[in-house]
Order: structure tokens, then C-alpha cells, then sequence
């Protein structure tokens, strides 16, 4: 059996059997711990590790088909698992063997400590401090959005350089830390289990190993590592929520009848165009996304911009296809049971997740003008 299938069988059973089970207690605000323990069991945790410390081996391809099929049901599981697998990369590339063993094994969630809340969405340029400290690195910041926040067992955390040049140095950061604070708890619109809650170092003390590639070396790594990961893989989760929300509401729409015309709603015209915009829209957005994964695999020249227009293409379609799906299904769609108001409200986060849909529109615009991006 191919390891694509292997993963697929494994991937569907932890759906069936947790994600999809759990999704409204995810809704309600719970963390999906049993998600994240089921998917660390069925070694889906390590989906991008390397086979030589015990992972799969995947890539961009494998990571946004799990993504994508874990936001149909739960968007509060996928952006956990978005954030793992981008973190993971990081330690994957500059990180020490025990921890690459650990996430490989199922035995550790990883994530992302970016934003700040000096710097805002311009996650490239940390306002926090790194300072040397006798053998050791001393840290201090604030972080205004972290996903998974007191439950990750490590962060993969940005400061301004120790001492070199450049914008950043990034830091493996373990739960335990002490100086580590979470603020507490997440109220948010949609992907309301994802645990996104400030974060703060306040003196935090940690080894000089710590450190994930070359001080200073933080941006080159945001921009060759987490950023295409990211772009990719929150695309893959707004695709999810589009063909589901699509699914749901066509299959309403069939089932909906206005009795006085003995006709159901999928009979009208107009109910029909929502529709068929709806699925347009969905099949453009993997097309550009697979299309953009396509283009990472070949190395092709257009791959940087690909991966600008991934997410933000994927984010404005799922806004507007859910948008529809509340229209079509109409009062029903405030009812939980239909589905597509969870849709809604989960499909407006990517476009305010940084890099927000605004900014990558002025690099976007950028690159095709021939201005460099930074």
C-alpha cells in the first residue's frame, strides 16, 4: 500500500471517529484535544516529517489534502493542523533531532508564535527582544495571536536578532518555559476551538540551542519556509469549507420545498445560478491551489507569485461562496443542523490571518510590476 493511501485510510478514520464528532464542541470553544491525540496517533502529526526520524515524508500535496479534508467537518482542527505542519517544517529544516523524533512520532504539537502586538499583522518585523544572557538567550514580548496557546507543546517563536543584522531570529520555545504566559480564553467569530490567545515571554530564559537557523537568518526562513506553507495550506482550509458549504447548500436546496408551487428550491432559476457561482467559485480555488503546489514541486518561476495569490484568491471565494450559501438556504441557514452558518463564520478568518488578504493584494501588485516585494 502507497503511503498517499495509507494516510488517506488513516486520515478518513480519525474523521469519522473524532474530528467530525467533535466539531460542534469545537465550535462551542473546546480545544480538539482528542483531534490533535487522534491525529498524533495515526502518525498524521508527522505527515511532513522525514521517514528518517520516523515521519511520512510528505509535502505541500499530502499536507493540503489533509487540511482541506479536516475543514470540511471541523475549521477549528485544520487550523490547528495548518499551524503544526508550518511550524514543523521549521524544525524540521533547523530543529534538534529530539523534537523532529517527537512531532514525527505523534507526540508533539508545534505551532507558530508570530504576530505581535506592536507589529500587527506584519509578522515579519518582531518588536520583541532576544538577549544574551551568560550561555543562554533571555526573551521578552508580547504576541498579540498564537493558535493553539497553552496547549502546543512548543511555539516556533520570532525576536529581533540577538546580535546580527536582519529583522529576526527564530526560537524554539517549550511549553514548560518559564516566563511563558497565556492569556486567556478565545471568543472568537468563527474557529472558535483553535485556542488563538495572546501570548507574552516575560524574561523567558532559554539555551543558545534553541535557536532555528542563524541569528538574524528569522526572515529568510518566514519567507522560504513558513510562508509558502502557510499560503498553501490556508488555502487548502477555505477550499474545504467552500465544498462543503456547497454541498450543504445544494443538497438543501434539492430537499427544500415550497409546497404551494409543488416545486423545491434547486427548481428556481435564481437558486440554481447561486448554486452553480458557488461551485465555480470552489473548482477555481483548487485549481489555483493545486496549480500553486504544482508549481513549488517544479520549481517553476511562478511560484512565489502563486503562493501571494493562493491564500488570497481562497480567502475572498470562501467569503463570498458561504455568503451565498446563507442567501440560498435562507432561514434555514441560521440553524445550526443545516451547517453552512458554522461555514460562514469560519471562511472570514483567513482574510484578516496575516499576511492579510490587503497586504498580499499590494505584493501581488508588487510582482506583477516588477517592485520588490520588501
Amino acid at each position: 500500500m502507497t503511503m498517499t493511501r495509507t494516510y488517506h485510510d488513516a486520515l478518513d478514520q480519525v474523521i469519522r471517529e473524532v474530528v467530525e464528532p467533535d466539531a460542534a464542541a469545537a465550535d462551542a470553544g473546546r480545544f480538539p484535544r482528542r483531534a490533535v491525540e487522534a491525529l498524533g496517533t495515526a502518525g498524521l502529526l508527522g505527515l511532513v516529517s522525514a521517514p528518517e526520524v520516523g515521519g511520512m515524508g510528505g509535502g505541500f500535496r499530502e499536507a493540503a489534502a489533509a487540511v482541506e479534508r479536516v475543514a470540511r467537518c471541523c475549521g477549528s482542527t485544520a487550523l490547528v493542523l495548518t499551524m503544526h505542519y508550518c511550524a514543523a517544517a521549521v524544525v524540521e529544516a533547523h530543529g534538534d533531532l529530539e523534537t523532529r523524533r517527537a512531532i514525527a512520532g505523534g507526540r508533539h504539537l508545534t505551532t507558530l508564535a508570530f504576530s505581535e502586538v506592536g507589529s500587527r499583522s506584519q509578522f515579519w518585523a518582531p518588536l520583541g527582544t532576544a538577549t544574551a544572557e551568560g550561555s543562554g538567550v533571555r526573551l521578552d514580548a508580547r504576541k498579540s495571536w498564537v493558535t493553539s496557546a497553552g496547549e502546543a507543546d512548543s511555539y516556533v517563536w520570532s525576536s529581533r536578532p540577538l546580535a546580527a543584522e536582519g529583522l529576526s531570529t527564530l526560537w524554539l520555545v517549550p511549553r514548560d518555559a518559564d516566563g511563558l504566559e497565556v492569556s486567556g480564553p478565545f471568543d472568537g467569530l468563527g474557529l472558535r476551538g483553535n485556542a488563538s490567545r495572546p501570548m507574552a515571554a516575560a524574561g523567558l530564559r532559554l539555551p543558545a540551542s534553541a535557536r532555528l537557523g542563524p541569528d538574524g537568518g528569522g526572515f529568510d526562513v518566514m519567507m522560504g519556509v513558513v510562508l509558502p506553507w502557510f499560503q498553501v495550506l490556508t488555502a487548502a482550509a477555505s477550499v474545504g469549507l467552500m465544498e462543503v458549504a456547497t454541498e450543504r447548500t445544494a443538497a438543501h436546496a434539492a430537499a427544500a420545498r415550497l409546497e404551494h408551487l409543488g416545486q423545491t428550491l434547486a427548481d428556481q432559476p435564481v437558486t440554481r445560478s447561486h448554486v452553480a457561482r458557488m461551485r465555480l467559485a470552489t473548482d477555481q480555488a483548487r485549481c489555483l491551489l493545486l496549480d500553486t503546489i504544482a508549481a513549488l514541486e517544479e520549481g517553476r518561476p511562478d511560484a512565489q507569485l502563486r503562493v501571494l495569490e493562493v491564500k488570497a484568491a481562497a480567502a475572498e471565494s470562501s467569503v463570498a461562496v458561504t455568503d451565498l450559501a446563507m442567501r440560498v438556504c435562507g432561514g434555514s441557514a441560521y440553524r445550526r443542523e443545516v451547517g453552512v452558518e458554522r461555514n460562514f463564520r469560519d471562511a472570514r478568518a483567513a482574510t484578516v490571518m496575516a499576511p492579510t488578504t490587503d497586504a498580499l493584494h499590494d505584493f501581488i501588485g508588487k510582482a506583477a510590476c516588477g517592485l520588490p516585494l520588501f
